[in-house]
């Protein structure tokens, strides 16, 4: 099968597509033929130094998937061949989702919502659990309370938004002018333009932060939160600052789940929920996907089509 590899560690252009022998399911295992394969910020930092990731044989990269169950191992029961699944497989382990096939424990799989593509769906499965395990599981986000997501129109802080709302939270974005129309569109009730001010100028009183960009921002955060608040911080456990009484502050790192999955797909197909896709590319062209989003600058996620 055709895979994307990394050859050696640093830049994009380290990503090569090669042909390595298809895998197998075992135990409790599916084999899927993904369609689409979505692109992550943790893709190109791996590929940039090799941190985090338990690495096998064969340096595969990319954990995102959507496609359709090829096989499956012994002991499966809740897919049958032909069945439409998305997921996010192994994570923080290597999956190897750019590529033709991929192999996954059955229950870090879902069904892929019916009314998207899997364009689409491909674009969900690590930022959506993200958003959800930080908002949902973590911070435990309730009617009426206030919600503040740092990079509001990020992979992440996109499904953050409509996530918070769909608690009945009154949500508060961060980003650029140009992304203020999408996120109230998004269901945001207030937007703030980060180039313009200082978010600790303009908001006080936060049940909730969500911070995916962790340093100064992490620590300013403190000070918007009310007492009893949380600070969810993504980056990694060294930007989680020391909190003071009464204040909650955590990292998350996101984990497969099977029920996580199906809650973010019932959002979906309820209208709640919908993932943004700002660049669809060809699994070849995989370099040029971490090349854009290494950038910054982008609305939602990348997608890369595979079959």
């Amino acid at each position: 099968m055709r895979a994307v590899v990394v050859e050696q560690w640093g830049g994009p252009e380290n990503l090569v597509e090669r042909e390595v022998e298809r895998p197998t399911p075992g135990l409790n295992e599916v084999l899927v033929r993904v369609h689409a394969a979505g692109v992550n910020p943790v893709d190109w930092k791996t590929r940039a130094g090799g941190a985090l990731i338990e690495w096998g044989a064969v340096p595969a990269v990319g954990w995102d998937v959507s496609g359709t169950v090829e096989a499956v191992g012994p002991g499966v029961g809740i897919f049958r061949p032909g069945d439409e699944v998305f997921g996010m497989p192994l994570f923080p382990r290597q999956a190897g989702g750019y590529a033709e096939y991929v192999v996954a424990p059955a229950r870090h799989l879902a069904p892929k919502p019916a009314s998207l593509t899997h364009v689409e769906a491909a674009a969900l499965p690590l930022a959506a659990l993200t958003a959800w395990q930080a908002l949902v599981d973590t911070a435990d986000v309730r009617p009426g309370e206030r919600v503040l997501v740092h990079a509001a129109a990020g992979g992440v802080g996109h499904l953050a938004v409509q996530i918070a709302k769909a608690r009945g939270a009154y949500v508060i974005g961060t980003a650029s002018a140009a992304k203020h129309d999408l996120l109230r569109e998004l269901g945001a009730d207030e937007v703030i333009d980060y180039r313009e001010h200082r978010f600790e100028d303009v908001v006080t009183g936060v049940d909730v932060v969500l911070d995916g960009l962790g340093g100064e921002t992490a620590e300013r955060s403190l000070t918007v939160l009310r007492e009893g608040g949380r600070l969810i911080t993504l980056p990694g456990p060294d930007d989680v600052p020391a909190a003071p009484d009464g204040v909650l502050a955590a990292w998350v790192l996101v984990e497969p789940d099977h029920l996580g999955l199906r809650e973010i797909a019932a959002l979906v197909e309820q209208g709640r929920l919908r993932p943004v896709v700002d660049t669809v590319l060809p699994l070849a062209e995989a370099a040029k996907a971490h090349e854009i989003g290494e950038r910054g600058r982008t609305t939602g996620k990348i997608v890369l089509t595979v079959a």
